[in-house]
């Protein structure tokens, strides 16, 4: 049993899971990850093989057909996915958002509705804040849906769907006229229903294709044009307009838990990575493990990836409390991401360069690990919900 990223106090059923999980990795994902990703070919027996799992229904209670499991054992379940392809854990991520949205502000008939077969994967879920103007300031985004006879007319461009293309449902935050004093009370999350695939995907609803990136391939990334889409006010998440922000916000929360247990994950793959290879490889004469500079850098890795997994579980085990977990959240995710960047360049350092070539794994997490630096929000932006937390907590009296 490897030493990292071990976790005390887990249930039979847990251990059962990961172990589980473990094991798909390891002979379903590890071995065809790096030829998929430099194809950037979406990896839809891997998918086919989580749904078998029960991972896209591992959080949806088990009335309606999921596993009910905690965010402590979706994330570690995240953690392992991520250390074999950061891609596949990202077909996860924007599906269980939009379904732990519905789990906790949806009413009855939409949970009825979406939730068996979600939990199935059935219909698989993306979620959409950002647009192309702006990024974090979500109170600046555009779209807007105009009320009409029959329900709202939707029209506006948003940006950055993970799991735009391959998506049947979208949860989308838009601009509403509540009339409220504050622009977060105008904000309203509609549950838009599509087809998978690009183009016109629905009445006013046009995926344009895949955005190239420079790493996070495999798993489609897009933009979403609505051009007088109509909905009915039945789709309105929870059923009553103005509440969208904090209901994505919460979602957020949740899915910086997810990108923590990612970043982590890549970090443990780029250890493992480094210290096989470090072993292998010799120098003047002796391994280079043997060499006290790359040994002490093994033993920095080892702890930041340690530190990591440690922040990543403490957020997760603050919101199964039922404790708002901003902060937690906000630290484990800067935390985890700034280490995984860290790590994943000693471990490209220690392969020298062979790192530089692409027959070697090291490569793609490299590239892999820069998306996580941004990804459900910037590190100023943890910072930002981190310092304005502990100043209120520690202002002189």
């Amino acid at each position: 049993m490897a030493r990292l990223c071990q976790t005390e106090g887990l249930t039979e059923d847990q251990s059962e899971i990961l172990k589980a999980v473990h094991s798909f990795v390891e002979s379903e994902i590890l071995p065809v990850a790096t030829e998929l990703e430099h194809a950037d070919e979406y990896p839809t027996d891997i998918v086919e093989g989580l749904k078998e799992l029960g991972v896209f229904g591992l959080m949806i209670p088990e009335e309606y057909g999921g596993l009910g499991e905690s965010l402590l054992t979706y994330a570690l379940v995240v953690e392992e996915i991520a250390r074999g392809w950061m891609s596949v854990s990202g077909v996860i991520n924007t599906h269980f958002i939009v379904a732990y949205l519905l789990m906790h502000h949806g009413t009855e008939e939409q949970k009825q509705k979406y939730l068996p077969r979600m939990a199935t994967g059935e219909v698989r879920g993306s979620f959409s804040m950002s647009e192309p103007g702006l990024g974090s300031d979500v109170a600046a985004i555009k779209t807007k849906a105009v009320r009409t006879d029959e329900g709202y007319e939707i029209t506006g461009q948003k940006m950055w769907l993970t799991n735009g293309g391959s998506s049947t449902l979208v949860a989308l935050l838009v601009k509403t006229d509540e009339g409220a004093d504050s622009v977060y009370r105008n904000m309203t999350t509609f549950l838009v229903e599509k087809e998978a695939g690009f183009g016109e995907t629905a009445q006013g609803v046009t995926v344009p294709g895949k955005i190239e990136k420079m790493g996070y391939k495999g798993v489609d990334t897009t933009e979403l044009v609505l051009e007088g889409h109509r909905i009915s006010a039945d789709q309105i998440l929870g059923g009553a307009p103005g509440q969208g922000f904090y209901q994505m916000m919460d979602g957020v929360e949740v899915g910086r838990v997810n990108v923590a247990a990612r970043a982590t994950g890549v970090a443990n793959r780029a250890f493992e990575l480094a210290i096989a290879y470090a072993q292998q490889r010799e120098t003047f004469g002796k391994p280079i493990v043997e060499h006290q500079a790359i040994l002490f850098r093994l033993a920095e890795m080892a702890t930041k990836v340690e530190a990591a997994h440690a922040m990543m579980v403490r957020s997760a085990r603050s919101k199964d409390g039922g404790q708002r977990n901003d902060v937690e959240a906000g630290m484990a995710k800067y935390l985890a991401a700034e280490y995984c960047n860290e790590v994943v360049e000693a471990s490209f350092r220690i392969h020298g360069g062979y790192g530089y070539s692409k027959e070697y794994e090291i490569e793609r997490l490299y590239r892999e690990a820069a998306f996580l630096l941004i990804g459900e929000g910037t590190a100023d932006i943890q910072k930002m919900i981190i310092g304005r937390a502990v100043l209120k907590d520690y202002r002189l009296r």
